[in-house]
């Protein structure tokens, strides 16, 4: 994966800060895109930012489908469906928003600390 990578690069690793958690919301986000957000002829793309100084990770996942993602509490016997609630418990904060051209785009950013 690009962004194990990325935050190597950065040197994030591993079991510190927020590495293990943007690593969760690149693959849910990037699942999510994959999965429901997916328009045939069309990919999604994923952003990373990194504020070293102050310890924030931003990322972004876009895709060009127009409907937006709704978090819900799935039934227990469901086997999926539990992404967003995922994001949401290791994000200091996400949410969704228009992108430039068709779609839209879900953001988190995660504080190395947390």
């Amino acid at each position: 994966m690009l962004a194990v990578h990325q935050l190597t690069a950065w040197g994030l690793t591993p079991g510190v800060g927020g590495y293990d958690a943007a690593i969760l919301v690149v693959a849910e986000l990037s699942a999510n895109a994959a999965l429901h957000g997916r328009v045939p002829g069309r990919d999604f793309a994923v952003w990373l930012a990194y504020d070293e100084r102050g310890g924030v990770l931003e990322i972004e996942v876009s895709d060009t489908h127009e409907k937006c993602p709704v978090p819900k509490a799935p039934a227990s016997d469901d086997e999926e469906g539990r992404g967003l609630m995922l994001v949401e418990a290791v994000a200091d904060r996400w949410g969704i928003r228009e992108r430039r051209g068709p779609g839209k785009t879900v953001w988190a950013r995660i504080t190395e600390a947390r």
